[in-house]
């Protein structure tokens, strides 16, 4: 644990996420579980929330957390769980009474200092809105700049956030392009 939490402390990022322990996995190649890290599964704890939710959801919990897993390698108390979430390593465990599930307990990006951005959600609501932005940019990339192309950026940008709110990803928005 001491050697996650100091390795996980070097970095200060908000594009990545560390989970840990290791976890026990179905591998149909070998027809058996194995022990892998939890970074291997958690792309199916995205997946699964995006598909259930949306990217602004956060991937944990035991409504959208679960991962696919029967087994972790070291069994949590509170305390361990509360270290590792400090040191913004997302714990991986079993709750009391549901045994061979497994479920992701955070959702904290390696960013060192306390912002919105801490948080994965947040940094995938962002990324999300980035891409769409962008895509609706590009078709507009050469054309006059003047007041009718803002006005039509705007009214293309508009439903994109206006969606985004209605999925909850967002309570208030303003496009402002000028």
């Amino acid at each position: 644990v001491a050697q996650a939490t100091t390795e996980a402390g070097e970095l200060n990022t908000n594009f990545a996420g560390a989970y840990w322990p290791w976890i026990q996995t179905p591998s149909t190649e070998l027809s058996k579980n194995v022990w892998a890290p939890a970074s291997t599964v958690m792309q199916g704890v995205y997946a699964f929330n995006d598909r259930v939710a949306a990217p602004w959801f956060a991937p944990a919990g035991l409504t959208r957390g679960r991962l696919n897993a029967s087994n972790v390698k070291v069994q949590m108390n509170r305390d361990l769980l509360n270290d590792l979430y400090d040191a913004d390593i997302n714990p991986i465990y079993v709750p009391a009474g549901r045994s061979n599930e497994v479920y992701s307990f955070g959702q904290k990006t390696l960013l060192q200092n306390q912002s919105a951005l801490d948080r994965i959600n947040v940094r995938r609501l962002l990324i999300n809105i980035r891409r769409r932005v962008k895509a609706v940019a590009n078709t507009l990339l050469f054309e006059p700049n003047r007041a009718s192309t803002l006005e039509r950026f705007s009214s293309l940008v508009e439903p994109i956030m206006a969606e985004v709110q209605a999925r909850q990803g967002v309570e208030r928005y303003k496009v402002q392009i000028d």
